[in-house]
């Protein structure tokens, strides 16, 4: 190996498959073997036989739908504001000077601290959960947005002005175009962090969603539901990432073609 050697499609695959192919059979080998007992870790297969059953009988699809439904909201919610402001911290020094102490304040605080907060302020529905990710991950979006923005080439704005181009042609005809592509980037990093505040904000006062089975299963200490739906969060979440991933290449493949 040598380092930053990208190596082939075909290789990538086989590698990414190869690290579950071990993961499982670690842990088929810690569960089945007695190693560690099946109370506090289920074994494969009996994770699947639970998984089957949540479907079948629990009515999981519509818990799994619920969680998706406010992984989407939340996280259009941020960007649809986060990037807006992000762009202008970034490209206007006197708004960055402005935002900046409050969001890098902000970002440091942790999203769940605020849910007793948000359950006083709009209950126990689906806005508590929506803000709940809107707050983990808008500041984020905002920050990330506007170093990208701010690190644009400064010789490609000074080449703009040269061709006549005012402050406004320079945001929407060099700053935006050149950040475009690792704009879309962060938010295909950030939408996995919305998956982890989703979880945490239907821990408390939820009555559906992923995150609510297993505060259920917690109680009957069924810990292969548990797992099934750690899995099921994971599996939908790299599915995610990989069709942003897709989208982004194939609309920015000039920059993104080599990633």
């Amino acid at each position: 190996m040598k380092p930053l050697v990208p190596v082939s499609r075909a290789r990538k695959v086989a590698l990414g498959i190869a690290f579950f192919v071990v993961f499982v059979a670690a842990w088929s080998v810690a569960t089945l073997g007695g190693f560690v007992s099946r109370t506090f870790l289920a074994d494969p297969l009996t994770m699947l036989v639970e998984g089957w059953e949540l479907f079948a009988k629990h009515g999981f699809a519509y818990d799994v739908g619920i969680t998706v439904w406010r992984v989407l909201g939340g996280f259009l919610l941020a960007a649809l504001f986060g990037v807006p402001l992000g762009v202008l911290m970034g490209a206007y020094k006197p708004i960055e000077a402005f935002f900046e102490p409050f969001v890098s304040f902000a970002r440091y605080l942790p999203a769940s601290a605020f849910i007793p907060l948000l359950i006083l302020w709009a209950g126990i529905g689906e806005a508590q959960k929506l803000l709940v990710i809107f707050i983990g991950v808008f500041f984020q979006i905002v920050l990330m947005v506007a170093v990208t923005v701010g690190s644009t080439r400064r010789d490609l704005v000074e080449a703009a002005y040269t061709l006549g181009a005012g402050p406004r042609g320079i945001v929407r005809r060099v700053l935006l175009p050149s950040a475009s592509p690792q704009i879309a980037e962060t938010l295909r990093l950030v939408l996995g962090w919305a998956w982890t505040y989703v979880i945490v904000a239907e821990l408390i006062g939820a009555s559906s969603g992923i995150g609510h089975m297993i505060t259920d299963s917690q109680a009957l200490l069924n810990t292969g539901q548990i797992i099934f739906g750690i899995i099921v969060i994971g599996v939908i979440g790299l599915v995610s990432d990989f069709a942003f991933k897709a989208v982004n290449q194939k609309t920015y493949s000039w920059a993104l073609a080599d990633r």
